[in-house]
């Protein structure tokens, strides 16, 4: 979601490193164009004027070093104040001492409150938190069997009565005796943590308010985490504003990262509200959430790449058992075959969508990216044409001949040229491994991209 601001502070940044002088003029002008830059990403302007005068106080009169460039120490500092907007370091969710661990999801309707619950309670149950959901939205009509499926899918306790009105349709009285009752049914349960999923409306209201207060002062939660859809921009600080003011927010998890919002709000909403951002979503599946890391997520804006989370994303994605098949098979005599190939296409699928895990390669700019031209069904229709062959033509590519590769082409239901292509791609991918100088995986990556 950073390209805009990534592409044009980078620039900006490139015509000052180039330079083996910074005069105060050059750096002045500098700070006025990363100004602007800010402000264009949907950065508020308090926060911006804020931004540019601490660089501006760090920047003027930098000191010649021999070797350091001036304007590499631009980039330094403009990276650590970066840093310093986004929070500095990561802060994780607070326990209780005595379990559970109470978590309030706050928000708007549409923010992407119930998905991220189940999101959360996923990790929570990797990280051996024992979580256990509460649903807590009585006017969202579906909203409790939509936490209900999602609770199913990963595997963990959930608790609601959609029907259950005794002081009126979703009154304040009977929410709170609901989440009494949800968190009593996970303490029977030996949950840790109990993350209470409640109703949003379309816009901030009294009556929205006074819910939330009636529900913080009966379940005392430990967390009150504010899910926001960063694709609304500065309507995301004004409601983390609300919302804080209001209920005490200790965290943000930003929703929709992975589109195509211009990352003011991420940049903002930590200054504006002082309340951390604890994790971003970057996807669809119960899975893709992301802690938030400050020094991470700046060394993306500024195009360092995020090498670390694209391992961890690879760890958490991959199957051991294949990898290591995987790694044997490519190594082997025989190399990969095409059955070994669609594995390895499978297993990068797991860890996201292919546009957002180049995004995490140093160096990779917005404009490299536009030019890969990464089509995310590219993947899909590889999986169709592979399938569509014999186990004997995934063993044996050699055996395609012109009449095999229109077979397949009609039962993947794409053109005989893609499945050309395909072919060429994967012996481009065997002669990579051949020379040792890829591995599998990123071969299979390399190839995608094109």
């Amino acid at each position: 979601m950073f390209e805009a601001l990534s592409e044009n502070l980078t620039a900006v940044l490139q015509r000052l490193s180039g330079r083996g002088v910074l005069t105060d003029e050059d750096v002045r002008e500098g700070v006025r164009e990363i100004r602007g830059v800010l402000l264009e990403a949907d950065v508020g302007y308090d926060l911006s004027r804020e931004f540019v005068q601490r660089l501006r106080d760090k920047a003027v009169g930098l000191p010649a070093l021999k070797v350091v460039k001036p304007g590499q120490q631009l980039v330094k500092i403009v990276y650590d104040e970066l840093v310093h907007l986004l929070g500095g370091e990561v802060v994780g969710l607070q326990f209780a001492a005595v379990p559970p661990t109470v978590m309030l999801l706050v928000g708007l309707q549409g923010s992407g409150k119930t998905t991220t619950a189940a999101k959360l309670a996923a990790r929570l149950k990797r990280e051996q938190k024992a979580p256990y959901l509460v649903a807590a939205d009585v006017y969202r009509p579906a909203a409790e069997e939509q936490l209900r499926q999602l609770a199913d899918r990963i595997g963990v306790g959930m608790y609601g009565q959609a029907g259950r009105r005794a002081g009126g349709r979703g009154a304040t009285e009977d929410v709170v005796a609901l989440v009494k009752e949800g968190v009593a049914a996970a303490v029977a349960t030996r949950a840790r943590t109990v993350l209470v999923d409640t109703a949003g409306r379309l816009q901030i209201d009294a009556a929205m308010m006074d819910e939330l207060g009636a529900l913080k002062e009966a379940v005392q939660p430990r967390e009150v985490l504010l899910v926001a859809d960063a694709m609304t921009g500065q309507d995301a600080v004004r409601i983390a504003q609300g919302f804080h003011e209001r209920v005490g927010v200790t965290g943000v998890v930003l929703t929709k990262m992975d589109g195509d919002a211009r990352g003011g709000a991420a940049l903002s909403i930590r200054g504006v509200t002082g309340a951390p951002i604890k994790y971003v979503g970057i996807g669809e599946g119960t899975d893709a959430l992301e802690v938030f890391d400050p020094h991470r997520m700046a060394g993306r804006i500024l195009q360092r790449g995020d090498v670390v989370g694209l391992v961890e994303r690879a760890e958490r994605a991959m199957e051991a058992d294949e990898a290591e098949r995987l790694a044997r098979k490519a190594s082997s005599k025989k190399g990969m075959d095409l059955e070994d190939f669609l594995g390895a296409m499978q297993q990068v699928r797991k860890m996201g969508p292919l546009q957002g895990l180049l995004g995490m390669l140093p160096g990779m700019s917005p404009k490299m990216m536009a030019e890969a031209d990464v089509d995310p069904r590219r993947i899909k229709h590889v999986e169709a044409i592979i399938q569509s062959m014999t186990p004997e033509e995934r063993r044996r590519p050699k055996v395609l001949n012109g009449s095999r590769r229109v077979r397949i082409a009609r039962g993947a239901g794409r053109p005989v040229q893609e499945v050309n292509r395909l072919v060429k791609q994967f012996e481009q991918v065997q002669q990579l491994m051949k020379r040792g100088g890829r591995s599998g995986m990123a071969g299979v990556m390399q190839q995608l991209s094109r």
